[in-house]
């Protein structure tokens, strides 16, 4: 059988169902602190990122059922670790493929093979094979477990009626009132409802109805390249690898993927000729022939295969030049599309939800200062900017977007045959953690010049191996996920620094103490958690080479201050900058 299913292989349809935890008030309006709009990955771990913070929030999805698919299918190692704080790595890790190689073909020959960097001390690969359907199933089944979550199955936004505080739109049935805020008209089953916020989070994905209702638009490209990607059931003996086909004989002078997933299915994506269009590349015939020539050309000529899933997408790099629009956040591909090549658009959106959850968290509780949310859009849009820049340089490789850039490609392509030095250029600058070094939240004061290696300023703390077996990030997930940690190397911890993190926390500032010492200690006084270190082994990565040194970090684990003489005044200092109350 070589025809695509008619229908979806995946329906799990859920019921639809209006918000019964609390009776309306009198006006018919509903109410929430924050409404997130889009149930796909990005929404899911924003609101689930929400619940840690114990921040309430109504989810709204148009659709009734999981995404059909792979979609986003490779997970890098920093969106495990985010899924792991809310909660579906290991179930993650029980059906996905782990990988770390990636390797460039052209006329029959391996001209380059990617190593991702990955050793014991690290508890995730660099990727993870998974479809999305499954994900979402995952963080659905978190969800339900997080009563913080009201999820609202077909429930679709028309209208924004408000956005902040102002005159009402002129077909609003009811006054506005005084506090700020946004009000959204949603679409049901049963008819047409009001639902009011303080905050509106849009994670609605490359077709943002809320991106439109705000008038909004994207800077950037869209490449003229158009792919298609075919999940197939088929037994290939193969490891599981990225592997992707320049020039083959069978679609020449483009570019074909492929990858490994579970239960089964080979991911194939190949590029169009110009001018085909979508519904001719998706004609049954169309695709068993050029994937019946894919399978040829990699030695697997006549080799059965069944179609699972079928679209069609084009590259495009674009992003808005702001995230907060008065009481709308965007995030994901409502605030960015960012070309697949490299793996980015989920594992980039992963890393916005992460980064908002716990600012907007702390506006809503009043602990932190009007730039703490701004930061969020200057944060995320430069790492979108930075991501666009890298990603471009692979889309126009994979896809050369003028004559000139084609033969530029096809000079390395030749060349990579016999010559070494220009097959790294075949390097597809996979996605990455980004580090925020430039962000108004670090420290001004701090020691951070001082240290002679390990994560500075705006990088993401790396998950490293305890002598126990353990990992650090373990520490921080759970309750330890909603707050500041400050990580301190030492003989001892002083009785002002815990009074320090006292009166923070009696300001309202989630913040713990996890306390390191190199030999054998009894637990410190003050600190939640106490670790030792005989082998020297967090010291080394964390460049601690004297007898004390402390790390603070944020929420989403990016250290914003170090010293390598911490004191109750610097941590003050530095939690004023991080809280945006400096």
């Amino acid at each position: 059988m070589h025809q695509p299913h008619a229908e979806p292989r995946r329906s799990i349809y859920y019921d639809y169902r209006v918000h019964d935890a609390a009776p309306r008030p009198a006006t018919g309006v509903d109410t929430a602190p924050v409404v997130v709009v889009g149930a796909g990955p990005i929404g899911l771990v924003a609101a689930l990122g929400l619940g840690l913070q114990g921040v309430r929030c109504v989810l709204l999805e148009s659709e009734r059922q999981v995404s059909e698919g792979s979609r986003a299918i490779v997970f890098t190692r920093r969106s495990m670790e985010i899924l792991q704080q809310v909660g579906v790595s290991d179930a993650v890790l029980q059906r996905g493929l782990p990988w770390r190689f990636g390797n460039s073909h052209y006329r029959g020959q391996r001209v380059f093979r990617m190593e991702a960097p990955h050793d014991d001390d690290q508890r995730f690969f660099p990727m993870t094979n998974l479809q999305q359907q499954y994900l979402e199933e995952y963080l659905l089944d978190a969800v339900a477990r997080q009563p913080l979550i009201d999820l609202r199955w077909g429930h679709k936004v028309t209208q924004l009626l408000r956005n902040e505080a102002g005159g009402a739109h002129p077909d609003a049935k009811h006054p506005e009132t005084e506090r700020p805020g946004a009000e959204l008209e949603v679409d049901t089953a049963e008819g047409p409802y009001r639902l009011r916020a303080d905050w509106v989070v849009a994670c609605d994905g490359p077709r943002s109805a809320l991106r439109q209702l705000c008038d909004l638009r994207m800077d950037g490209a869209a490449y003229e390249g158009k792919f298609v990607i075919a999940d197939i059931r088929i037994d290939l003996p193969l490891p599981t690898e990225r592997l992707a086909f320049f020039d083959p004989d069978w679609n020449p002078g483009n570019t074909v993927l492929m990858h490994r997933e579970p239960e089964g299915i080979w991911r194939v994506d190949y590029q169009l000729p110009v001018g085909e269009t979508p519904e001719q590349a998706l004609a049954p015939e169309s695709m068993k022939a050029r994937i019946d020539a894919q399978l040829a050309a990699i030695g697997h000529a006549g080799k059965p295969w069944e179609m699972d899933w079928c679209s069609v997408y084009s590259a495009r790099a674009m992003t808005l030049p702001d995230y907060v629009h008065r009481r709308v956040v965007f995030a994901g591909d409502a605030a960015h599309l960012l070309p697949i090549f490299g793996v980015r658009g989920a594992n980039t959106g992963f890393q916005d939800a992460q980064n908002l959850a716990w600012k907007l968290a702390m506006v809503i509780r009043g602990t932190a200062g009007p730039g703490l949310l701004a930061s969020y859009s200057a944060e995320r849009v430069k790492a979108a900017r930075e991501i666009i820049d890298e990603a471009g340089k692979s889309t126009r490789f994979m896809t050369p977007p003028t004559p000139g850039f084609r033969l530029l490609r096809d000079a390395v392509l030749s060349l990579s045959l016999t010559q070494e030095f220009v097959r790294p250029l075949y390097h597809w600058r996979t996605s990455r953690p980004h580090e925020h070094r430039d962000s108004a939240l670090n420290a001004a004061g701090d020691d951070n010049a001082l240290f002679a290696g390990g994560p500075g300023h705006g990088a993401a703390l790396p998950n490293l191996r305890l002598d126990d077996g353990s990992f650090l990030l373990d520490l921080l997930c759970g309750e330890a996920a909603a707050g500041f940690s400050l990580l301190v190397f030492g003989p001892e911890l002083s009785a002002a620094l815990v009074e320090a993190v006292q009166a923070w926390r009696a300001w309202g500032v989630q913040l713990r103490i996890v306390f390191v010492s190199r030999g054998d200690a009894p637990p410190a006084q003050g600190a939640e958690r106490t670790l030792t270190d005989p082998t020297g082994r967090l010291h080394r990565h964390l460049a601690v080479a004297g007898e004390s040194a402390a790390y603070l970090l944020r929420p989403d684990q990016h250290v914003c201050a170090r010293w390598l003489a911490p004191s109750a005044s610097r941590l003050d200092a530095a939690l004023r900058s991080a809280l945006a109350l400096a």
